[in-house]
């Protein structure tokens, strides 16, 4: 571990993002736990293993997949271990992380991914692990924002989507999204990397080495359990952070299990997302599959895409 490795998350000048190989049949991935408790571990473990093996892949589970240390999933120092030992090792091709939670903020700075430039890997995961790919988007990598482990848990119908755009993306065919439009969806079209993730972990970062530089991305923002007022919060912190003053466009994720305000908010969550980003003239794309829902369709972070946005249709295209 190396606590004095921050400096390597300062923002990546080079106009092209690193792209990790797509997986062949016959690559390891290795699965843990950088944040909260794996519930239904033996489940998950299972399940996990006849996914990636039925779609050819060898799988290893952190040493500390298992454990469990009051909130988290082991120590700050178990979870980093099990982290730096798969970022280190040049045969593992993916890092698929367990579930989220909170806790990869605590790990972040100490590890050390030198050994992860010359060997570089798909990092897998969404929630908390916004914490991960905004350090790798930073250092000029691309990552994976998509489901989990711990959703192999939920019922394979709802989930079918969030599997099979995984798989996609982690074997190179993942291409387009066309989704149904949103009334509320501000039109017009953009290009640039997609950057992002949950809004608590984005704002949680303003001020560090992993804040992210928005300036000509395409910004995706996710949420659960929050209420109104807390939603604006952040997004009023990113917006004093500059997030949306330079970037090129906004999609909004599912916004989940919101919260009721008391005395009411007043006004619906787009109008107050809308307000926000009231000054600036990009496209917003609200209602995108991605996030806390069982539908959780595969992003690459780091990619360059084409955003197109209507009242009537979205569409992303990865650009090769």
């Amino acid at each position: 571990m190396n606590s004095s490795n921050t400096s390597s998350f300062t923002s990546h000048k080079s106009l092209e993002m690193i792209r990790p190989s797509y997986l062949k049949s016959g690559d390891t991935v290795a699965v843990l736990a950088p944040a909260g408790i794996l519930k239904q571990d033996a489940e998950v473990i299972q399940k996990t293993k006849t996914l990636l093996n039925s779609w050819g892949l060898e799988v290893v589970f952190g040493d500390h997949l298992q454990t469990k240390s009051h909130h988290f999933a082991g120590t700050d120092a178990q979870r980093c271990s099990d982290m730096q030992t798969a970022l280190d090792n040049p045969n593992i091709k993916a890092i698929w992380c367990a579930r989220g939670g909170y806790g990869t903020l605590r790990i972040i700075d100490n590890l050390d991914f030198e050994g992860f430039k010359i060997h570089p890997k798909w990092i897998v995961g969404y929630s908390d692990v916004t914490v991960l790919h905004n350090a790798l988007n930073n250092m000029g990598y691309e990552s994976l924002h998509a489901m989990m482990c711990i959703n192999l848990t939920d019922d394979a119908t709802a989930i079918k989507h969030s599997v099979s755009t995984l798989k996609s993306a982690l074997f190179g065919t993942l291409k387009s999204y066309e989704i149904e439009g949103y009334s509320d969806n501000k039109s017009g079209d953009a290009m640039g990397p997609l950057v992002g993730g949950n809004l608590s972990l984005l704002t949680a970062a303003l001020g560090s080495d992993t804040q992210l530089d928005t300036k000509g991305k395409i910004i995706f923002i996710e949420e659960i359990g929050e209420h109104k007022y807390h939603i604006d919060r952040q997004l009023q912190s990113l917006k004093r952070a500059g997030y949306f003053k330079h970037c090129a466009g906004v999609i909004i994720g599912d916004m989940s299990q919101l919260k009721t305000n008391n005395p009411a908010w007043g006004q619906s969550i787009e109008a107050l997302i809308l307000e926000v980003l009231k000054d600036t003239d990009i496209p917003v794309a609200f209602g995108f599959p991605a996030g806390h829902e069982f539908e959780n369709r595969a992003l690459y972070f780091g990619r360059k895409i084409q955003l197109h946005v209507t009242k009537s249709k979205t569409r992303v295209l990865f650009v090769e």
